[in-house]
This record gives structure tokens, sequence and C-alpha cells, in this order.
């Protein structure tokens, strides 16, 4: 398959290649699972085909008979983690059924801290996400929404949990405290008031639970 053809077809329905010599002595699922490994334990800028292969205990040009690309393995990796949801079969009040689906999602991505990275950049739809899309439309099967908001449903949901989860694994950053700074410097040199009075209230409210916000979102995409 011609090279600019080969990147237009998802991975998952390319052929394998077999190349030559001696057999191949791992398997796809083996290349994942490490690279899942590495990225769990070192973050995503690790994972690269070289520092797989040496995980593996192989040379890198073995990996290109199971992926094409480091691209390949980030879509597999994504798809490889949505294989960790457990949802109950449908039934009942749609609500409730997909915040289950974002608090498992929020999970998987706090457990896997890259996750929330590749979710808002690079959605990949592969098997397991399809199973996951085919829950969710089942669960919305008797709403009267159209298709398309159903569908624009699912991806605002997807992102907006993966935009909250990174906030919470980046709370405690230097990005976070530097921007701390600067708002205290902000609030001190007194042009912002309308800012000033947000961070400055006697008793704030206490941040939105994570349910709580991703349930007013849905609600105002789906209605009640």
């Amino acid at each position: 398959m011609e090279r600019g053809r080969m990147e237009t077809v998802p991975v998952w329905l390319r052929e394998r290649r077999t190349g030559v010599g001696r057999p191949a002595e791992r398997s796809r699922a083996e290349v994942v699972a490490a690279a899942i490994a590495l990225a769990d334990g070192e973050g995503l800028a690790a994972v690269s085909m070289r520092r797989v292969a040496a995980e593996l205990g192989t040379g890198p040009a073995s990996l290109y008979r199971y992926v094409d690309s480091r691209d390949d393995l980030l879509d597999l990796m994504t798809d490889e983690v949505v294989a960790g949801y457990d949802l109950p079969a449908p039934g009942g009040p749609w609500l409730p059924a997909l915040l289950e689906v974002c608090r498992q999602g929020h999970d998987l991505m706090l457990r896997h801290g890259w996750l929330p990275e590749l979710v808002l950049t690079r959605a990949a739809l592969g098997p397991h996400g399809t199973d996951l899309l085919e829950h969710v439309l089942a669960v919305l099967a008797d709403h009267p929404a159209d298709t398309g908001r159903k569908l624009e449903a699912f991806a605002v949901a997807n992102a907006l949990t993966a935009a909250l989860a990174l906030n919470e694994l980046t709370a405690g950053s230097g990005a976070r405290q530097r921007q701390g700074a600067y708002l205290t410097h902000a609030v001190a040199a007194g042009r912002h008031p309308h800012l000033t009075a947000a961070l400055t209230v006697a008793r704030p409210e206490p941040a939105p639970q994570f349910e709580d916000t991703v349930s007013r979102v849905l609600t105002g995409l789906l209605g009640e």
C-alpha cells in the first residue's frame, strides 16, 4: 500500500507487515502494553519507537512490523485504555447513565495521566471507542434529540472530561503556581475590579464538583 494512502487508513484496518527473516517475536498487544507502561511511568514525551523497543528488548526496526509510526502507537494506546470501561447495560434515565460514562472516563484519565492530552489533541475512534459510542447512543436511543446533537454530546462530554481531568492532574504544577502568582500581582495592581472581586470574596463558594459540571453541560446540550 502506498504511504500516502496508508496514512488515511486507520491502523486497525491495515494488514500487519510480515517482514523477512526470523518470525516476529512480539505481538501488537505487547507493543501497546509496553508503550502504556512507559507513558504511565514517565509521561507521553517518553514514548518513542526507540524507547518502546528498548523496553521490549528489541530493535526499533522490529516495531514497524506492528505499527507504522508513533502516531499509530498513540492511537492504539488510547483505544486500549478505553477497553477499561465497565458499563452497565443501557436502561433507565439517560443523564445518570451518561454521567457514569464520564465518571469512568475521568477515573481512567487520572490513572493514565497522559490520556487527557491525547483525547483533546488527537481523538482516535478505534474498536473500543466505537463500542463506547454505541453504548452512548443506546443510552440516548429514546431521547428526542437528533443524531447530530447526540454525537455532539458524546464529543463534548469526552472533551470536557479530559479538560477537567487535566486540570486536576496539573493542580500542583509549577505552571499553576506561576499563574497564581501573576493573578495576585494583577489584583494588587487594581486594574481588574471584577477579577479582584471574584478572587477576594470573603467566603468563596467551593468549586463545582466534576459530576455537577458535566451534568449541567449535558443538560444544556440535550435538555432535561
